[in-house]
């Protein structure tokens, strides 16, 4: 990695691409320490503080604590990733729209038109119910209708400013913009949580102790980030074998290639998909101020993550198995979406190419299916190791850190994925410098 960083700062071209994006991401951070106008940020920080739930600590995580600091970017990027994802499954729902996908990068132009149209909408929406929210609890300056008008107006223009920040280190930085800006938003979070690391098992014990605490939490961190890169990078290909064919005078293909089907296809998508969906019911209820008991308590306290591998509170712990059963859920959905193993096999045979030992068309689709549906199931499975660390964590010892789990694997992910990036733009750069010669 480092000799990859060394190598693009010689070529100047990617050099100033990267010091783009580094301003870009101070930008973003110095934003997320502007509070909007008008809103008492010690108030809310203590009703933040007071919701017990934990409900909303996944979404303060995602926006790098803009979320608890009331800032301009408390939303941050999160509408333009709930658009993203509602034009991907409106993409396969309306054929209009999947013909619009398949016309090439005028059509993917439009889509990309129409996920910035549903991003300001949502941010519209999220925006007035945080805005409601604050008039309700008196946290406004003259708690009046003027104040959450302004308080939707700088969240919604927060959130635009993101988007448009992170499209622009797409097209004059080093590539996806949205993926970094949310990176940074993570990491910024993770020197508090070794603060608490310390706080919680080195303050106070004698050198021995520290050490074999500290010791230890570099163990398993370590752990995490191997496997996550493992899990990221692990692939099953399947061969596939082109058919000779006569082309004028010329025999061409008899090629041999591969379908490369990632372990974790679906990435970080369905620990998000199901984290969001079992936070839903408690950030709805914290937002109406309101605190059930009851059976809807016990229910929104299943729900809860901080609640679950609690020695003291074992029945909760249902709430992980219906976790658990989500992840694995939305990994063969959101997989059954990006990949189609139908048209992957009628692309084939339409270019002659078969899979050694498996007839064109419909066997074919059958059998990636088949080894599809194997390769998810590891995958979800993996991701599951991966979340379940930092569960254990806050349940046994009662630590609540953000660098397990889906932290993890989005920052190993984009910084593989940025390096990979940088090094193509460092090929294209030397074949452009061949052809010159």
């Amino acid at each position: 990695m480092l000799t990859t960083l060394r190598n693009a700062f010689k070529i100047k071209e990617i050099r100033e691409r990267i010091l783009f994006t580094l301003f870009i991401l101070v930008v973003v951070r110095l934003g997320a320490q502007l509070p909007i106008p008008g809103v008492s940020r010690d108030v809310f920080s203590a009703w933040f503080e007071s919701q017990t739930g934990g409900a909303f600590n996944f979404f303060d995580q995602m926006t790098g604590g803009s979320f608890t600091q009331m800032s301009v970017f408390a939303l941050s990027i999160t509408p333009y990733i709930t658009s993203s994802i509602i034009m991907q499954l409106m993409t396969i729902a309306i054929p209009k729209l999947e013909e619009m996908q398949k016309d090439g990068e005028d059509g993917r132009k439009k889509i990309r038109e129409y996920t910035r149209y549903v991003t300001i909408a949502l941010a519209v929406v999220e925006g007035l119910a945080m805005g409601i929210n604050l008039y309700r609890g008196g946290n406004l300056m003259h708690n009046n209708v003027l104040d959450v008008i302004m308080v939707v107006a700088a969240l919604t223009a927060g959130s635009s400013l993101l988007m448009w920040m992170g499209e622009q280190i797409t097209d004059k930085g080093v590539g996806n913009g949205i993926s970094i800006i949310l990176l940074i938003n993570i990491i910024s979070t993770i020197p508090n949580d070794f603060g608490l690391l310390y706080d919680k098992f080195m303050r106070g014990n004698n050198i021995v102790k520290a050490g074999i605490a500290a010791i230890i939490i570099l163990a398993v961190i370590l752990f995490i980030v191997v496997f996550v890169i493992y899990l990221q990078d692990g692939e099953r290909r399947i061969p596939v074998q082109y058919s000779k064919k006569v082309v004028g005078r010329k025999m061409v293909g008899g090629s041999t290639s591969s379908i490369p089907l990632k372990v974790n296809t679906a990435g970080v998508m369905p620990i998000i998909f199901a984290s969001s969906i079992m936070s839903l019911p408690g950030i709805i209820v914290g937002f109406l101020g309101k605190n059930p008991g009851g059976i809807p308590g016990t229910i929104l306290a299943v729900l809860s993550s901080s609640n679950w591998c609690k020695p003291s509170q074992p029945v909760y712990s249902v709430g992980l198995l219906i976790y658990i059963f989500l992840v694995v859920f939305f990994a063969y959905f959101y997989t059954s979406i990006t990949f189609n193993p139908l048209e992957v096999a009628d692309n084939m045979k339409k270019q002659g190419g078969f899979i050694p030992g498996i007839r064109p068309g419909k066997p074919t689709s059958e059998y990636l299916n088949k080894i599809l549906n194997n390769v998810i199931f590891i995958g979800a499975v993996g991701l599951i190791v991966v979340a379940i660390i930092p569960i254990l964590a806050a349940g046994i010892f009662g630590v609540n850190v953000s660098f397990g789990g889906t932290s993890l694997i989005i920052i190993v992910g984009v910084v593989l994925e940025t390096l990979k990036q940088i090094e193509s733009l460092m090929l294209v750069r030397h074949y452009k410098g061949f052809l010159n010669d």
